[in-house]
């Protein structure tokens, strides 16, 4: 941990006082040791809102990650779109670091305004350009957005709006086609994910993007990496570094976390919610995941 991060003063929980939450509380039946969440995208008619306060409604954690483009800049300066779905994701998340949650902040290029105040500490939230998060198995895991080994954002920042305007125009038609679906009875499902894995190019870049970002973990004598911005969740393992994307909120709906054990898994909400809740429901406790291969000490 960085030593601003050292410095600050935390309102530490007693497990009795997590167990009197959730008795006060009792909607809130998914406890985690921590939980990361990125690219939620609020101001843009894309960003599943409703889908993060429900998530956000029904989980509790000791650690809260917000890896990147929580707040999209680039759509706001262009038109103003703030619903109160948006405001609400932002009260709870500072509810939830006045509670006494260690909440942190990672900016990302769409809402990299707030870089500048990196090192700060707001409302219970830490403002940082990257950190690192020692598991409950004490592997360390280096957390960071991402954008900078994004070859189009760091060498043609233009050609990366430009890519912003379509897949906005893309996440509109996802928003229509799901509202149709609805009217039919089926559940979510996301277009522009789709595409994204049919197209052999967003392939290969995110594959590129991958390997980039685990090897500057293995630069870090860390265990792992957890980053977001490519919008495709996923937990593997590239060499000796354990790579971890948790998505996002505009298209998978979908959270990396951490059990009381050290165990990391991925939520995909809009698929597992149901799933989730009736499994805690019945065995009053965390839910299991299928967990990825263990982690290997990057070298």
């Amino acid at each position: 941990m960085p030593d601003e991060y050292n410095k600050l003063s935390w309102q530490h929980l007693s497990p009795d006082q997590i167990a009197l939450g959730l008795t006060t509380y009792p909607d809130k039946l998914l406890r985690f040791r921590t939980i990361w969440i990125s690219d939620i995208h609020l101001g843009t008619r894309g960003c599943k809102a409703e889908f993060l306060l429900d998530f956000l409604k029904h989980t509790e954690s000791e650690y809260l990650y917000l890896v990147g483009d929580v707040v999209d800049g680039w759509q706001l300066r262009k038109r103003w779109y703030w619903p109160q779905t948006h405001n609400d994701v932002i009260q709870k998340i500072l509810r939830r670091a006045h509670k006494g949650a260690r909440v942190f902040y990672i900016p990302g290029n769409h809402d990299e305004v707030a870089r500048p105040f990196c090192n700060l500490h707001f409302g219970g939230v830490f403002v940082t350009n990257e950190i690192v998060h020692e598991t409950a198995q004490g592997k360390r895991l280096l957390i960071l957005h991402g954008d900078q080994f994004d070859m189009v954002i760091g060498c043609a920042q233009w050609l990366a709006h430009l890519g912003d305007t379509a897949y906005e125009a893309l996440l509109r038609i996802n928003t229509l086609l799901n509202f149709i679906r609805r009217k039919m009875g089926f559940t979510y499902w996301s277009l522009s994910a789709y595409l994204k894995q049919k197209v052999k190019n967003a392939v290969k870049r995110m594959s590129t993007f991958e390997h980039f970002i685990a090897e500057r973990a293995s630069h870090h004598n860390v265990d792992g990496v957890i980053c977001g911005h490519i919008h495709h969740a996923e937990i593997r393992v590239i060499g000796n570094v354990l790579y971890c994307n948790d998505g996002d909120w505009v298209e998978s709906c979908t959270a990396l976390v951490e059990d009381f054990d050290g165990n990391l898994s991925l939520i995909h909400w809009a698929e597992q919610r149901q799933q989730l809740l009736h499994n805690a429901r019945d065995t009053n406790s965390t839910p299991s995941f299928e967990q990825p291969a263990p982690l290997q000490r990057a070298m």
